[in-house]
C-alpha cells in the first residue's frame, strides 16, 4: 500500500494549529482533568485561596469536574464549573474526595502574588473602574446616569423606572469610567444582585427627601457581600424636604459612617436633576479607582459577562457584554454559556462600530447562534473546533446536574419575616438543620418588621411559603393578600414554626416505593387479545384493586407485566377482591397467560 506524504503546513496554519491544541490542552486540565484515586487514610494536602472556581478546584485535586459537582450537590450546593466556592465549602467537598483542603497562609498568599506579578507584570495594564449604581426605586439612579452621560435615558424607560441592566462608558478628565445601571424595582432583586457581583465600586443612591428604604438596605447588603467599595450619592438635595443630616444619621445606623462624621464612607451630596456636584462624584470615583489600581491583561484572550441579550430583526441573536479581561476583536470565536459563534459585529452604546474592545468596555455583539442569559460567561477560543469541544465538556456537566435533579432533589422556597434580627438568625439556623439529601431550603427573602407588599409579591413570584414570626401585616396590603390568594403562616412560638416546616420537609422527602398488595392464581382464561386479557382467578393472599400493576409468572419464569382495568364477582363490578375470593379481572397486558400462572399485584406509594 502506498503511503501518502503529509502536506507541509504553512507557518500561519501551523501557528493556528498549535494555538488550538494549546487551548484544548488547557481546557482539558480545567474541565476534565485525569482522575487520581486518593486514599482517605493518607490525604493529600491542597492549599487554596479564600475563594476558588469549581473547575480550578477540580484541577487542583485532580478529579473530573463532574465528580466534584456530584459531591457538592450531595451537600446541597448547586454550582456550575464557572462559579466560585468559599474555602469552607471547598474543604468539605475535598474531604469527601480524599483531600485535606487548607486555606493558604498569608505568607503563601504573598508568595503567590509575587510569583504572579513576576510573570504578568509586564502585561498588566490599568483598566477603567466598573461602577454599579444601586438604590431604592425612584431615588434617581437613572437620572444620575442621565446627568453623567448627558443623554435622556429616563424618558425611554417604562414609568421612569429602569427595566433592564444597561452598561455605559464615559470619559472624565481623560479617564474612562464604566457604569452599570441596575433596576431599582422590587421585582428585579435578582438582577440587582447580579449587578453587584460584576462591579468594582458601588454608588448607593439615596434621596435626600426620602432617606433609607428597604431596597436601599438590600442594595447595601448585595454590595457588602460583593466586597466592593461603596460611595453614597445623596440625591435630590435641591428639594425643599431634603434633609442631608438625617440621611447621614440613617447611614450610620446601617454601618456606613460618613467621613465627615468620623467614618470611612465617602458621601457626595448632589442633584442629578439640577446637575449639581456631579463632577465631585466622578472625582471620588477616580480617586477610589486610583487607590485600588484595577488592572487587567489586554493581551489575553477575552473573557466577558453578559449584561443583556435580545433578538434583533436584522442581526439575529445579540448580546450586550462587559469585557472583564483580555481583548475581543471582530472575527473572534467565542463560547457563551451553552452557545457559540463568531463575532461579526461589535458596537459601543452609541452604536459606533468597533474592531476591538478591551477590559471594562461594554459592547453589543452579533454572530452568536442563540441568545444567552444575563450573567453567562463569554470566553474567546481559537476556532470552531474548540468551541464545539468546550460545549461538549459543558454538556457533560449539565447531564450530571440533570441526573441529580431527576433523582429527587427538591427546593422549599420561603419568605421569612421576624420581629427582630436575633430571632431571624435563630430561625434560619434551625431551618438549615432540617435540610435533607432530598430537600433543600431556600430563603428567597428575609427581613424584620411587618409583612409588606414586597413580601407578598416575592412569595407569589417565587411560589414560596410566607412565614411570619411575631410580626403583623401592614394594613395597606391586606387587600392584596386576599386578591393574590397568598397564605401567611403566623407564629408566636419558634418551635411551632420549626415543627411545621419539618413536617413539610418530611412530606417532600418521601420516596416512591413499590408495595405488594396481593397474590392470585389464574384459574380460567375467558378472552385473550394482543393487548387485553379477561381471566378468572382466585386471591391467594392480600387484596387487589383496580388500577394496580401486576407481575405475571409461570413457575420460575417471568412472563411480563400488566395493569388492572376492572374487577368483578360473577356479573357485578367491584373495586377490590380479597383473600380467598374468586372473581374476574380485565388486564391490559401483552403477556401470554396460561392457567395456574401466578399474579403478583403491587402499587406505588410515597413513603
Amino acid at each position: 500500500m502506498a503511503i501518502r506524504k503529509r502536506r507541509k503546513l504553512s507557518k500561519k496554519e501551523a501557528k493556528a494549529q498549535k494555538k488550538s491544541a494549546d487551548f484544548l490542552a488547557n481546557q482539558n486540565n480545567k474541565i476534565e482533568p485525569q482522575y487520581t484515586e486518593v486514599s482517605k487514610s493518607a490525604k493529600k494536602i491542597v492549599e487554596i485561596p479564600e475563594t476558588i472556581l469549581v473547575r480550578e478546584l477540580a484541577s487542583k485535586i485532580s478529579v473530573p469536574v463532574t465528580t466534584l459537582i456530584k459531591v457538592l450537590m450531595k451537600n446541597g450546593v448547586l454550582k456550575n464549573i464557572n462559579e466560585s466556592l468559599d474555602w469552607e465549602t471547598a474543604a468539605i467537598a475535598g474531604d469527601e474526595l480524599g483531600f485535606d483542603v487548607k486555606l493558604k497562609t498569608e505568607n503563601e498568599k504573598v508568595k503567590t502574588i509575587q510569583k504572579e506579578e513576576k510573570i504578568d507584570k509586564k502585561n498588566l495594564k490599568t483598566r477603567p473602574p466598573i461602577v454599579t449604581v444601586m438604590g431604592h426605586v425612584d431615588h434617581g439612579k437613572t437620572a444620575l446616569l442621565d446627568a453623567i452621560r448627558k443623554t435622556n435615558v429616563v424618558s425611554t424607560e417604562s414609568g421612569g423606572i429602569t427595566q433592564h441592566i444597561g452598561a455605559y462608558q464615559i470619559s472624565f478628565k481623560n479617564k474612562k469610567i464604566t457604569f452599570i445601571d441596575t433596576p431599582g424595582h422590587e421585582a428585579f432583586e435578582a438582577m440587582r444582585a447580579h449587578g453587584a457581583n460584576i462591579t468594582d465600586i458601588v454608588v448607593l443612591v439615596v434621596a435626600a427627601d426620602d432617606g433609607i428604604k428597604p431596597q436601599t438596605e438590600e442594595a447595601y447588603e448585595h454590595a457588602k457581600r460583593a466586597g466592593v467599595p461603596i460611595i453614597v450619592a445623596i440625591n435630590k438635595i435641591d428639594l425643599p424636604a431634603a434633609n442631608i443630616f438625617k440621611v447621614k444619621q440613617q447611614l450610620c445606623e446601617m454601618g456606613l459612617v460618613p467621613e465627615d462624621m468620623g467614618g470611612k464612607t465617602i458621601t457626595v451630596s448632589l442633584s442629578a436633576k439640577q446637575n449639581m456636584h456631579i463632577d465631585e462624584l466622578l472625582e471620588m470615583l477616580l480617586l477610589v479607582s486610583e487607590m485600588k489600581n484595577f488592572q487587567a491583561t489586554p493581551s489575553k484572550p477575552a473573557s466577558a459577562i453578559v449584561i443583556e441579550s435580545h433578538l434583533d430583526a436584522q442581526l439575529g441573536p445579540t448580546a450586550h457584554i462587559l469585557i472583564q479581561d483580555g481583548t475581543l476583536s471582530e472575527g473572534d470565536f467565542v463560547v457563551v454559556g451553552d452557545t457559540w459563534g463568531r463575532i461579526r459585529l461589535m458596537e459601543d452604546e452609541m452604536k459606533k462600530r468597533l474592531k476591538q474592545a478591551g477590559p471594562s468596555q461594554p459592547v453589543k455583539i452579533a454572530g452568536i447562534k442563540k441568545m444567552p442569559s444575563y450573567g453567562e460567561i463569554l470566553q474567546e477560543v481559537p476556532d470552531e473546533k474548540t468551541c464545539r469541544k468546550v460545549l461538549s465538556d459543558m454538556k457533560k456537566v449539565s447531564k450530571v446536574i440533570s441526573a441529580e435533579k431527576s433523582e429527587g432533589l427538591k427546593v422549599l422556597p420561603l419568605v421569612l419575616k421576624s420581629d427582630v434580627s436575633g430571632s431571624l438568625k435563630a430561625i434560619k439556623d434551625s431551618l438549615k438543620k432540617l435540610e435533607t439529601d432530598e430537600v433543600k431550603i431556600e430563603i428567597v427573602r428575609e427581613g424584620t418588621g411587618d409583612v409588606t407588599e414586597d413580601d407578598i409579591m416575592m412569595a407569589k413570584t417565587s411560589n414560596a411559603r410566607l412565614l411570619s414570626f411575631k410580626t403583623g401585616v401592614a394594613s395597606n396590603v391586606k387587600d392584596i393578600i386576599e386578591k393574590e390568594k397568598i397564605s401567611i403562616a403566623q407564629y408566636s412560638v419558634i418551635y411551632d414554626l420549626i415543627n411545621d416546616i419539618a413536617e413539610i420537609i418530611r412530606f417532600l422527602s418521601r420516596k416512591e416505593v413499590e408495595v405488594k398488595t396481593g397474590r392470585a392464581q389464574v384459574i380460567k382464561i375467558f378472552r385473550s387479545t394482543k393487548d387485553e386479557k379477561i381471566i378468572g382467578l382466585k386471591i391467594l393472599s392480600g387484596e387487589i384493586e383496580s388500577g394496580e400493576r401486576v407481575l405475571i409468572s409461570h413457575g420460575d419464569e417471568s412472563m411480563g407485566e400488566g395493569k388492572v382495568v376492572s374487577l368483578q364477582i360473577e356479573t357485578k363490578k367491584v373495586e377490590k377482591l380479597k383473600e380467598n375470593q374468586i372473581g374476574g379481572i380485565k388486564l391490559n397486558t401483552t403477556a401470554i397467560l396460561q392457567e395456574t400462572d401466578e399474579l403478583i399485584f403491587y402499587k406505588k406509594e410515597l413513603k
